[in-house]
C-alpha cells in the first residue's frame, strides 16, 4: 500500500522521467551549495545594477521613475517567467506554464510586496492606485474569463493580452 504522495511521483515519473529527483551517491554538498550562494548573490547584484541602470535611463530621458519600475524593470525582471513558461508550453506542458504565470504574479504581490514593505515601508505612487491597480484587477479577471472559456488561452486570446499589454505602454509612456 502506498499514499497519495507517492503514487503522484510515479504518475509524474511516467510522464516525463526527468521530473523524478535523482540523489547524487557519494558525492558532496560543496559545489550545489556554491553554486546556490553564487547564484544568490548574481541575483542581488544584478536586481542592483538593474534598479541603477534603470534608474539612470530615468533620469537621462527625464521619464518618470514610475514609468521605468512598470516597464524596463518588470520585463527584465519577468524574462525568467517568460522563458520558463515559453519552454513548458513547447513542451506541452500547460500546467507549469499556467502555474508559473499565475504563481509569479501571486509572489510578487503578496511575497515581495510584503517583505519590501517589512523592511522599508514606502508609499505607492498615486498613479499606480488609480491607473496601474484597476488595469491589474481587471487583466486578471480577463485571464479569468479567458482561462475558463474552453479550459485554455487560445492564440487569439493571446494575441488580444500582448496586444493589450502594447497599449499599455503607449498609455503609460511619456
Amino acid at each position: 500500500m502506498h499514499g497519495a504522495v507517492y503514487e503522484k511521483a510515479a504518475a509524474l515519473e511516467a510522464v516525463d522521467p526527468a521530473l523524478t529527483p535523482h540523489v547524487a551517491r557519494g558525492g558532496t554538498l560543496v559545489l550545489p551549495i556554491a553554486l546556490a550562494i553564487g547564484g544568490l548573490v548574481l541575483v542581488v547584484a544584478g536586481g542592483y545594477f538593474l534598479v541603477d541602470g534603470a534608474v539612470a535611463i530615468a533620469q537621462s530621458f527625464g521619464i518618470p521613475e514610475t514609468v521605468i519600475g512598470l516597464t524596463i524593470v518588470a520585463v527584465g525582471t519577468s524574462m525568467p517567467e517568460l522563458v520558463t513558461s515559453v519552454v513548458a508550453a513547447l513542451k506541452k506542458q500547460s500546467d507549469v506554464a499556467f502555474g508559473n504565470i499565475v504563481g509569479s504574479n501571486i509572489y510578487n504581490i503578496l511575497g515581495i510586496g510584503g517583505a519590501t514593505a517589512l523592511i522599508s515601508p514606502t508609499r505607492v505612487p498615486s498613479e499606480i492606485v488609480t491607473f496601474d491597480n484597476l488595469l491589474m484587477v481587471g487583466v486578471s479577471l480577463l485571464l479569468v474569463i479567458f482561462a475558463a472559456t474552453g479550459l485554455r488561452i487560445a492564440r487569439g486570446e493571446g494575441a488580444v493580452l500582448l496586444a493589450g499589454y502594447v497599449a499599455y505602454l503607449y498609455v503609460l509612456w511619456p
